[in-house]
């Protein structure tokens, strides 16, 4: 789980975050959740790839307010995965935006997209069980 403080920077002319902001918010929350496990990517030259990314807005986050961004990975495929993530607002624990990344593990030397099976799908459902396992607010 990570914690965002709004900044001015985050917002644009009405006053509330950007809505591409938003993507950097949940992108550095999934970076957080493979902390654990970045050695290992790094060193099999695996990258983790967006192929597609559904979010629904739901409330404005204005300056000073306190984010939290919750990442679980939903569904395991063959070859792609889901990654459900949700922000609230710390001061009310309103949902502010709700997501659905897609994203596929691809090998760097290869350039294509590896299935998720053998150590790969070991290293996705220990993920998946460190994220079920965490409180959020």
């Amino acid at each position: 789980m990570t914690e965002i403080t709004i900044r001015g920077y985050h917002l644009d002319g009405y006053q509330h975050v950007n809505n591409a902001r938003y993507l950097e918010f949940l992108e550095e929350d999934r970076w957080a959740c493979m902390s654990d496990e970045i050695d290992y990517f790094a060193e099999q030259k695996i990258a983790w790839v967006i192929a597609n990314i559904n979010i629904n807005y739901r409330l404005p986050a204005l300056l000073g307010q306190h984010l939290f961004i919750e990442t679980t990975i939903s569904r395991i495929g063959n070859k792609s995965s889901i990654a459900t993530q949700i922000i609230r607002c710390k001061e009310t624990n309103n949902v502010v935006v709700e997501a659905e990344v897609t994203f596929v593990l691809f090998d760097t030397k290869s350039n294509k997209a590896l299935p998720i099976v053998d150590d790969l799908l070991n290293k996705l459902l220990t993920c998946q069980k460190k994220l079920a396992q965490m409180k959020y607010i």
